[in-house]
């Protein structure tokens, strides 16, 4: 892959920098690990000495960021598909929807725990795979393990990140489950999902949305590109027509003038999710649907659990948010499998509609990289314990003291019959 002189100094420029941020996270690598208390002086520190203010909500992590991250990848994380109407759509559809609170109800013990494919989870919060995360951070996925870890907290990772399955495996302590794309080389793919089995990962999230990439305006006008010496090491021995799709980012690029790349294949189908099925030893979740009708099918495949998603509205634009499409899934669903949903998420009031729409648990992406490039692990952690705080507040403020009792007459319907 060629670079122009630009390109190659601002790929110079992030590598320097980031070598200079890792030089002290390796230092703090060095140091006793900080007991609750301290680390929470530390959060607290972090936050107001990088920013000037105290950050109280997922909202001050974002603009927090967007001074920390390299323009050009705060475009990558931030940018979606087309006009950005659906990431828009994704959050506002939250918004519009009105709670129905319940008074005098005991709320002194609230129970959040929901178990998923007979794993126990703190909270019905979990970290959806996002690519790339050394832009954001030098210690990227091993940082994000952490903070997961910190929070109690299950981590989704991505085929396309920036470090291997086996060691964000040995960081986690909390279930780590992988998430897959398929490639056009099976047996290259059925080595990378015996290579997540044997790391310890306990689900397999099969992306089903991707059989080419979106019409991403803000990543062209931003010229995106991964630095020089980046890797992708899950797609270490990949080729697809020559192209090392391990290295320099090539994966996310187009082959040529097409509008196909490296790292997806436009030819799968159903019969590959059943070819999955035959020797995946973990629970099998389709991540990526939004019809009801594929809902269906993909339990005649054999999957073991949906993630209702429309890929961040990076893909294609003018789809409905992912909480108006979640009610008729779980409908078509019927409780047979869990059903996640993410997008949108940015409130622990978010968190309790999903779950009255139908949801057993949400995934938030783009809160807890903002909280990755402000304070590494610290600002993981710190984002994913905002939402779990605001979501136990929004349970006993509806009087609902358990999950079970969260359903949807925690809704106000409006006078036209619409939540």
């Amino acid at each position: 892959m060629r670079f122009t002189r630009r390109e190659a100094l601002i790929s110079a420029g992030v590598l320097a920098s980031g070598a200079a941020l890792a030089a002290k996270a390796d230092q703090k690598l060095q140091d006793p690990a900080p007991n609750a208390t301290d680390r929470k002086q530390q959060n607290t520190h972090v936050d107001e000495v990088s920013t000037g203010t105290r950050l109280a909500c997922l909202a001050d992590y974002e603009t927090a960021s967007r001074q920390r991250i390299p323009k050009m990848f705060w475009e990558f994380y931030n940018g979606a598909a087309g006009d950005e109407l659906t990431m828009r759509w994704n959050v506002e559809a939250y918004q519009r929807m009105r709670l129905k609170p319940r008074v005098l109800v005991d709320v002194s013990a609230l129970d959040t725990r929901v178990t998923l494919f007979g794993q126990e989870h703190a909270f019905p919060i979990l970290l959806a795979p996002t690519a790339y995360q050394k832009l954001a951070h030098p210690e990227g996925e091993i940082a994000t393990a952490r903070g997961a870890n910190t929070a109690a907290a299950t981590m989704v990772l991505s085929t396309s990140s920036t470090t291997a399955v086996e060691d964000v495996a040995r960081s986690a302590k909390r279930p780590l489950w992988f998430q897959l794309y398929v490639q056009r080389d099976r047996g290259f793919t059925r080595e990378l999902v015996q290579r997540a089995e044997a790391a310890g990962c306990q689900a397999l999230c099969l992306t089903v949305d991707t059989p080419v990439a979106g019409a991403r305006n803000r990543e062209d006008r931003a010229e995106f590109r991964l630095p020089s010496g980046f890797e992708l090491p899950n797609l270490r021995g990949l080729k697809v027509d020559g192209v090392d799709v391990a290295k320099s980012g090539t994966g996310h690029l187009a082959l040529g003038n097409s509008i196909y790349n490296a790292i997806t294949d436009p030819s799968l189908a159903w019969k590959d999710v059943e070819w999955l099925r035959s020797f995946a030893k973990i629970p099998l979740l389709l991540k990526g649907v939004l019809n009801p009708d594929d809902a269906d099918h993909a339990l005649k495949s054999g999957a073991s659990g949906l993630i209702v998603s429309n890929h961040g509205a990076r893909n294609l634009d003018t789809v409905p948010p992912t909480i108006e499409a979640l009610p008729l899934i779980a409908e078509q669903v019927s409780g047979r499998v869990p059903v996640l949903v993410d997008g949108g998420i940015r409130r622990g009031t978010d968190v309790l509609k999903a779950l009255a729409c139908g949801a057993n648990a949400v995934l938030i992406g783009r809160p807890y990289v903002y909280g990755l490039g402000v304070a590494g692990e610290d600002g993981v952690a710190r984002v994913v314990e905002i939402l779990q705080r605001e979501f136990k507040m929004a349970m006993a403020l509806t009087g609902r003291p358990t999950i079970a009792s969260i359903d949807r007459s925690v809704i106000w319907a409006s006078p036209l019959g619409r939540g």
